[in-house]
């Protein structure tokens, strides 16, 4: 029986989401493994896989919203905009350089749609090249702007300052694209110093939840494919989290076949398709300004 499903994991420290996937395969003997959306080797926290007939949700997964634990220092600047990258400006926070009220009056500006622009230590592509690419060969391009949302920010521990930086931990609710590095800076530059963020973990991606996640060495304990197979959530579970439209029984093979759905009229931009009993056929995608449908992806359940 392929594995099918959803695994909810905690991905390690020092990982790139490319390594996950590669000991997955092993452990649950099965070529079709694939994340939803990469994060940082050094960052920690939920990453969502798809195995088996599930790996089709995984466009649609990594477009679902986020939520980070960050730490934010402030006094220093890296070139990556982590802890990572070789330090490239510093100014001293003195003790009363600003107050914990200061920091929260900043964090309140920037929650809502904000601009960014990615770090140049970024996979976002630039004509056709990793923005990654250009950095490392010291080139420099023209940055696209983005628009991104901040559902919510708040700080979460009072404001350390030592050996002339100040450190502070937040929480933070965001959309797709966010990226949490450089909001560290721009948290720096309202307040009028350097900065950049020096830990991140992720503690839920679309509704996965941390509590609910597992370690790859939790995994590589267990002894059989079978009991791994027991951390997956089952595609029909996965599958609730989208409306639901049912279609009679003399339009279920047209429905199998992956056709175009043109005479419904629904707001919801995705929705799952089910039969008669209650068996989903497909996930199917509104088209852009119109109240038609797409399908996208077909998830048949044999």
């Amino acid at each position: 029986m392929e594995p099918t499903g959803v695994l909810i994991l905690d991905k390690d420290s020092g990982m790139t989401s490319h390594d996950c996937v590669f000991k997955l395969r092993k452990l649950f003997q099965t070529k079709k493994v694939g994340h939803t959306g990469t994060l940082d080797p050094e960052v920690t926290g939920v990453l969502p896989i798809c195995l088996g007939r599930a790996t089709k949700l995984s466009r649609f997964l990594t477009d679902e919203g986020k939520r980070y634990a960050a730490e934010i220092t402030i006094g220093t600047a890296t070139m990556t905009e982590d802890a990572h990258g070789e330090i490239v400006e510093t100014r001293e926070v003195g003790p009363e350089a600003f107050t914990a009220a200061d920091i929260d009056r900043v964090l309140e500006t920037l929650t809502g749609k904000i601009e960014q622009i990615p770090p140049y230590f970024s996979a976002v592509k630039v004509n056709g090249k990793k923005l990654y690419e250009y950095a490392r060969k010291g080139q420099t391009v023209e940055r696209p702007r983005r628009i991104v949302e901040i559902h919510r920010l708040v700080r979460t521990t009072e404001p350390v300052m030592e050996d002339g930086v100040c450190r502070f931990r937040v929480d933070v609710e965001c959309g797709k694209g966010t990226f949490i590095r450089t909001l560290a800076v721009q948290i720096g530059e309202r307040l009028g110093y350097p900065a950049h963020m020096s830990d991140l973990r992720r503690t839920r991606s679309g509704s996965f939840e941390e509590t609910a996640a597992v370690t790859l060495q939790q995994l590589a304990d267990l002894e059989t494919v079978e009991e791994r197979m027991n951390h997956l959530i089952p595609l029909e579970e996965v599958i609730k989290r989208w409306p639901a439209m049912t279609i009679p029984a003399n339009r279920e093979r047209y429905i199998r076949n992956g056709g175009r759905l043109n005479d419904v009229s629904l707001e919801f931009e995705l929705f799952t398709v089910y039969n008669e009993e209650g068996i989903p056929l497909a996930l199917y995608r509104r088209l852009d300004g119109t109240t038609d449908a797409t399908v996208e992806v077909m998830l048949t359940i044999d």
